[in-house]
């Protein structure tokens, strides 16, 4: 998975939010728990990847950047 295709996911699912430079996804409240696991089935049926419940707090989802490097070292394990 790249970084432009997880863009593309995200924006799929809140095209109002601006996914390249919005940060504290979570902290602010912009992503709820349900986006989360709706991240994570996408990530799972569509790229195989696949996170566990450890994988699944706040600082992992913040950002589309925090969110690609989880999934970078996931796919590195």
């Amino acid at each position: 998975m790249t970084y432009e295709q997880l863009l593309e996911m995200l924006r799929d699912m809140h095209p109002d939010i601006d996914f390249d430079t919005a940060e504290g996804l979570i902290d602010r409240k912009v992503l709820t728990s349900f986006d989360v696991v709706s991240i994570a089935a996408e990530l799972s049926e569509t790229y195989g990847v696949e996170l566990g419940a450890v994988d699944i707090v706040p600082e992992n989802f913040n950002s589309a950047r925090a969110l690609f490097a989880l999934i970078e070292r996931i796919e590195n394990e």
